[in-house]
């Protein structure tokens, strides 16, 4: 039998990050089309990570893969909504960080629409994994304390 997903609550995220839906984000039908959840997420954890001093995406010698990506979706976003992207880890592991995310329309108490986006983090030079940097470690610990 296949696991049925449900909307999260605000409370399962420990940091938020406010994010603009653009004219452009909307579809045919009328609501934010689905691959731009993706970018929403794209732009949540990166934004965190740059502003956090872990990430820098022009010099530093470790850079975050995307290798998994999945997407639930609950009830329609569209423009001018305003997006409070919840951002938690899920799992960190040596190499790896999966996030786990909900994006809030306005001021919903529950998900629109839920995710999880999971980095490899490898030598820019390289592409090979390495272990997770000091102070990607750090900025990730806030994320990890969550019901």
């Amino acid at each position: 039998m296949t696991e049925r997903h449900q909307p999260l609550p605000r409370e399962r995220f420990p940091l938020f990050r406010t994010l603009h839906t653009r004219w452009m984000d909307n579809d045919l039908y009328g609501h934010v089309n689905n691959v731009v959840h993706y970018s929403l997420f794209d732009t949540a954890v990166n934004g965190y990570l740059i502003e956090a001093g872990a990430l820098d995406i022009h010099h530093g010698a470790v850079i975050g893969l995307v290798v998994q990506t999945q997407c639930h979706y609950f009830e329609s976003i569209a423009f001018p909504q305003v997006v409070h992207a919840g951002l938690r880890v899920a799992h960190l592991g040596r190499s790896s960080v999966r996030y786990e995310l909900g994006l809030f329309a306005d001021e919903a108490p529950m998900a629109a629409a839920v995710g999880q986006f999971t980095h490899v983090y490898v030598d820019r030079a390289t592409r090979r994994p390495v272990p997770l940097p000091p102070p990607l470690l750090a900025a990730l610990q806030p994320l990890q304390h969550a019901p």
